[in-house]
C-alpha cells in the first residue's frame, strides 16, 4: 500500500508511481559505432528557443545557446561527429555519429564529472545527457529570470541504412516548414 506524501516527509518508493519505462532498446550497446537520430524536448513543450517565421526557424538568445552547445559536442567527446540538426521552438532534432572507439572512453563531458559506472559504456545517453545538462546550466545561470528544464529522457532511433539516413536528414531539414502539423507544437497538443 502506497504511503501518502505529507509535508516534511519523503514519499516511499512505489513501483507503480516511480517506474518509468526506458526508451532505449533492450540489450543494445549505445556505444557502438553508428548513426543515431535523437530528439530532446523542452519541459512542458514551452517554446523557448525561438519562433518559426515563413517556414524558417529564427533562434532567440536561448536557441542560440542550445545550438552553440550542440555544435560543441564533438569537442567534448572522442569519436563523436554531428550530422544534420535543427533547433526548433521547443525541441532539438539531430543525428549523432559515434565513430569506432576501442576503449569506450566517454570523453570530457560538458557539465558533469565522469562517473565510473556501467552507463559509461552507453555513449549516446551520456552525450545527450551532457548536452541537456550543459544547456540547462547555461540558460539557468545566464537566463533572464526563467527556470529552464528538459523533459525526462530523450527519443532515439538507431539509423540502420542509407535510405533511413536520407529520410531522417530530409525530415530534419524540412522540420521548420512542417511546424504547423508537428506533434511537438503546443498548438497541436
Amino acid at each position: 500500500m502506497p504511503v501518502p506524501y505529507t509535508e516534511g516527509t519523503c514519499m516511499r518508493y512505489d513501483q507503480y508511481i516511480h517506474h518509468r519505462q526506458s526508451l532505449r532498446l533492450r540489450e543494445y550497446d549505445y556505444s557502438q559505432p553508428g548513426y543515431y537520430f535523437v530528439t530532446v524536448c523542452v519541459y512542458e513543450h514551452v517554446e523557448l528557443f525561438g519562433k518559426i517565421n515563413n517556414n524558417e526557424m529564427i533562434l532567440n538568445e536561448y536557441g542560440k545557446i542550445a545550438e552553440k552547445i550542440w555544435l560543441e559536442i564533438p569537442q567534448h567527446f572522442e569519436n563523436i561527429q554531428l550530422d544534420e540538426y535543427v533547433i526548433m521552438p521547443n525541441h532539438v532534432h539531430g543525428i549523432i555519429i559515434i565513430g569506432d572507439n576501442d576503449n569506450h572512453d566517454v570523453g570530457h563531458r560538458h557539465a558533469c564529472a565522469l562517473q565510473h559506472t556501467k552507463r559509461q559504456y552507453q555513449k549516446l545517453p551520456t552525450v545527450v545527457g551532457s548536452y541537456k545538462s550543459a544547456v540547462t546550466k547555461f540558460i539557468n545561470m545566464h537566463g533572464d529570470k526563467i527556470y529552464f528544464g528538459w523533459q525526462k529522457s530523450f527519443y532515439d532511433h538507431v539509423i540502420r541504412d542509407e535510405i533511413a539516413l536520407r529520410k531522417i536528414r530530409e525530415y530534419i531539414i524540412n522540420n521548420p516548414a512542417m511546424w504547423d502539423s508537428d506533434e511537438e507544437n503546443p498548438a497541436n497538443l
